[in-house]
């Protein structure tokens, strides 16, 4: 059999979808750890760890640099980035963008970590800017309320109490009263560190850049783009304002 014939009859098996991303909507890409909350419990201090933190971020870094993302958003193990309508990476192959996305930033991860560990990845497309803000307004809540619980529950498991029991006791508890148990515990969960309440944003900005001209001997300036880390987000509709103005197109 010719190596060509054998090729075209292998590739008759192979599972591939020739499925395409909108080119006229708005697109995120979400990544989340596999695992995460056993990986991290062996790692890392709990509730938060400023080394995950920066692991994250890294592996963020590199996929907004990568992937040419306007904004990234990130919080515990989850990621998000957004991308405008006409964004025609690798010719919006749905698989493609699945799989090198997580392919990315579990590389990245893993590197900046030293331990094997990785990530899924799923795409959310929508028409309209104001459904995108929404959505990080929706993941920022769900940070929110992520890192209030998780410091309930660490705080209670901390003072000797065991999952189960700690399970039981923050069953059906409303935020206020969360809030209530953690006073109790001396803590004042509205001064926690911003980017543990309202999560870590990426996107960015443009800077001058010194430099020395050797023809015509003289110093000068050049614009640059890099990405700025803002571990101090805002939130409610400040933050909707702030993706407004980020997001204009």
């Amino acid at each position: 059999m010719k190596a060509q014939e054998l090729e075209t009859r292998m590739r008759e098996y192979e599972s591939f979808r020739s499925v395409l991303i909108r080119s006229d909507a708005w697109t995120v890409i979400r990544l989340d750890g596999r695992a995460f909350t056993q990986f991290t419990a062996l790692r890392f201090r709990k509730p938060y760890d400023e080394r995950l933190r920066d692991f994250i971020i890294e592996a963020t870094s590199a996929l907004m640099q990568g992937f040419q993302a306007i904004y990234c958003y990130t919080f515990s193990d989850e990621i998000s980035a957004v991308f405008a309508p006409g964004w025609d990476l690798f010719n919006r192959r749905h698989e493609k963008l699945i799989s090198l996305s997580a392919g990315l930033v579990s590389s990245v991860f893993t590197h900046a970590c030293g331990e094997p560990s990785h990530f899924d990845s799923r795409i959310w497309q929508c028409e309209r800017r104001e459904e995108v803000i929404d959505y990080f307004r929706w993941r920022q809540c769900d940070a929110a309320r992520c890192a209030l619980h998780g410091w309930c529950y660490w705080t209670l498991r901390q003072a000797g109490l065991s999952s189960e029991t700690v399970v039981d006791m923050l069953a059906g508890k409303n935020k206020d009263e969360q809030k209530a148990l953690l006073h109790q515990y001396g803590i004042d969960f509205d001064q926690v560190p911003s980017w543990q309440r309202h999560g870590v944003g990426l996107y960015w900005e443009d800077y001058a850049k010194s430099g020395y001209d050797p023809i015509k001997a003289q110093a000068v300036e050049a614009e640059r783009r890099r990405i700025k880390i803002q571990l101090q987000l805002v939130s409610g509709k400040a933050y909707s304002q702030f993706l407004h103005d980020l997001l204009l197109y």
